[in-house]
């Protein structure tokens, strides 16, 4: 009996719990609709899938803080829509299955988690991509109120006819802003179009963003008038734009794992013929990535080698990090491991990441230098928050004891 009545004591304490963060409907979308029309009240729709981590997040740190479901509850009818199908879905899930489908035909659903925000009448006005602190989360569902700050009545103003530049150019970004690639790309167009001159650095920061595949317009400004571009986007990076819109063409559209070696030979006998200036580098660091990905460490380690001796000078801190990393994990040749420890070094030299010091640390260690790995092991601990901090306390520790922790 005493059992039963601190039990009966604490459920209004839990249900207080429950109620101070965001409450979600549970009918269905027409009910929903119909409820926020008479209560004339703004519709959230949080589309989310079972496997994105973000949206579990979100779920679990976000919605349930009292200051966030104080705004969403009294501005908004909050829904959840789960946009995948599992084996586990419930009848609550399943009911939404028709709904969801047509959720995502509508408005595009490509990246998780999205939101939805939907107008007292039923009409869609607003959306906003991935997750975000409690505060911006706020402050982004609080600006999905204000006209003038809502993405779609932008977007009808222009299937209406508003074309001018200016318009043009601050809807197009929106548009990619919101991951609505298929408008954001058709207004970009129409503003580029209008343009008498490309090479302004309003116009060239404009293009680099619209620029995905070689059939877009910038490309051929990226590709024939480098120098022109580097002097707004800086030193590099209009080859880099070519380098990675070609290596998704001409190189990856033809990498299949699955179905045995790649025809290395006739790649590069493609891209040589349309790219003949950046071939060679071009086929070295796609098989870096390629050999990484099937795990073929020696075919990884001998490209990486290979590509640092010859561009490494071009090489930016990710990627020194990333192949000094490599090293690490699948060399075990010591002039190899030099050679990365120089690659490490490099990496932080203007930035002190945690991350990339932690790299130099391993591969100091890896080297036999033991005394200087524990410093800057330490000195990367210091520096990192959270979950890094105690993984890089966890091989400081590793590191004193003398284990080796590598294959």
């Amino acid at each position: 009996m005493k059992k039963l009545l601190l039990l009966a004591a604490f459920l209004p304490l839990m249900a207080i719990a429950q109620d101070k963060g965001m409450h979600f409907e549970h009918g269905s979308w027409a009910e929903i609709k119909a409820k926020a029309k008479a209560e004339n009240k703004y519709i959230f729709v949080d589309c989310y899938t079972t496997w994105c981590g973000p949206c579990k997040y979100m779920s679990a740190n976000i919605f349930p803080q009292e200051k966030v479901g104080n705004f969403m509850n009294d501005k908004y009818l909050n829904v959840k829509v789960q946009m995948d199908k599992t084996d586990k879905d419930g009848e609550d899930v399943k009911k939404w299955y028709a709904d969801a489908a047509q959720i995502d035909k509508d408005y595009g659903i490509r990246a998780y988690p999205t939101f939805l925000v939907f107008a007292p009448d039923g009409q869609i006005v607003d959306r906003q991509v991935g997750g975000a602190d409690a505060d911006r989360f706020i402050e982004r569902c609080a600006e999905s109120l204000e006209p003038s700050k809502q993405y779609y009545p932008q977007l009808a103003k222009y299937k209406n006819g508003q074309k001018d530049t200016a318009f043009l150019r601050k809807l197009a970004l929106l548009a990619l802003d919101k991951y609505d690639q298929a408008n954001a790309n058709a207004v970009a167009k129409e503003y580029i179009n209008q343009q008498k001159d490309l090479y302004t650095p309003v116009n060239i920061d404009f293009v680099e963003k619209f620029t995905q595949t070689s059939k877009d317009p910038g490309f051929d400004m990226f590709l024939h008038h480098a120098d022109k571009v580097n002097k707004v986007l800086g030193a590099g990076k209009a080859e880099a734009k070519v380098m990675e819109i070609a290596a998704k063409e001409e190189v990856f559209s033809k990498l299949r794992p699955k179905e045995g070696a790649p025809d290395w030979a006739g790649i590069e006998k493609n891209v040589k013929a349309k790219y003949p200036a950046i071939a060679e580098e071009l086929i070295l660091k796609t098989k870096v990535q390629y050999y990484s990905y099937v795990k073929d460490a020696d075919n990884a380690v001998a490209n990486i080698v290979a590509y640092m001796k010859k561009y490494g000078h071009k090489a930016d801190p990710q990627v020194l990090n990333e192949y000094a990393w490599t090293i690490f994990e699948k060399c075990n040749d010591q002039k190899c491991i030099e050679e990365a420890l120089e690659w490490s070094k490099r990496s932080f030299k203007d930035n002190e990441y945690p991350a990339f010091m932690d790299t130099y640390a391993n591969l100091l260690y890896k080297a036999g230098k033991k005394a200087e790995a524990l410093a800057w092991e330490e000195k990367a601990m210091n520096k990192a928050e959270g979950d890094e901090k105690k993984n890089y306390e966890a091989t400081l520790e590793k590191m004193k004891k003398g284990e080796k922790y590598w294959n």
